[in-house]
């Protein structure tokens, strides 16, 4: 027997009420914007559409890799397109959080750099330095 409506009972129960419940989602986006300066339909906008996104160029691949589509020269173009749009995305998300690209692209050099010294290694990829986020 199928215990997927206990299962259904239990998402429920572990859903918090900004999850279920719109005037409790709308005081919880509704701080952010206020107390944090978060600009919040722009950075709920910034990471659907960067999923969304990430998933057509991977849908490509994915067909490529496990089900022979062909790599050539328009579905280059097309993976080239939607690294175009994910892009776009990234940098809704940078103005929704009031950083410029480059302090972001900044940011991540010196987080890899700290974090790689030599060039990449696994060991360092798999183990991390506390802090290192």
């Amino acid at each position: 027997m199928s215990k997927i409506n206990d299962y259904a009972k239990f998402v429920d129960k572990t859903t918090s009420k900004q999850s279920k419940e719109f005037m409790a989602f709308i005081n919880s986006t509704s701080e952010l914007e206020a107390k944090d300066n978060i600009n919040v339909p722009r950075v709920l906008t910034s990471a659907i559409g960067m999923l969304a996104e990430s998933g057509e160029f991977t849908e490509i691949l994915k067909k490529m890799v496990f089900q022979g589509k062909e790599f050539n020269e328009a579905n280059r173009f097309h993976m080239k397109r939607e690294l175009g749009d994910i892009l776009w995305y990234w940098i809704q998300g940078c103005i929704a959080l009031g950083y410029t690209p480059d302090e972001v692209m900044d940011e991540n050099i010196k987080k890899l750099e700290a974090r790689y010294p030599n060039g990449f290694e696994t060991a360092r990829s798999e183990v991390r330095e506390q802090g290192d986020i």
